[in-house]
């Protein structure tokens, strides 16, 4: 499944007010982190990732590495911000347009 832009769009209106719960730095993307996020995201399912200036990786190439590992949807990257989403099997609150 991917978003239509009417759902980027809404995910995004939806993602403003939220505040970064990580941030990748110099060590980049690994296991453990992408664990916790898969994680995070069954809870919330709309979540922004920060990738500091130290990070030594492109921020779309953590963005993808994130996404491909939580198995969720880049809804924006944005500056330094990635916003991501994924439907929860069990929380779920956001209701898709």
């Amino acid at each position: 499944m991917t978003l239509t832009g009417k759902q980027k769009r809404f995910l995004r209106a939806q993602a403003h007010h939220l505040n970064p719960i990580f941030q990748v730095g110099k060590d980049g993307v690994n296991d453990n982190m992408i664990k916790q996020i898969a994680e995070a995201l069954e809870k919330r399912e709309l979540l922004k990732v920060s990738v500091l200036q130290n990070c030594m990786e492109d921020k779309d190439d953590v963005a993808a590495a994130i996404a491909d590992g939580a198995e969720a949807h880049i809804v924006q990257v944005i500056g330094n911000t990635i916003v991501l989403y994924k439907e929860s099997e069990e929380n779920k609150t956001i209701t898709l347009p």
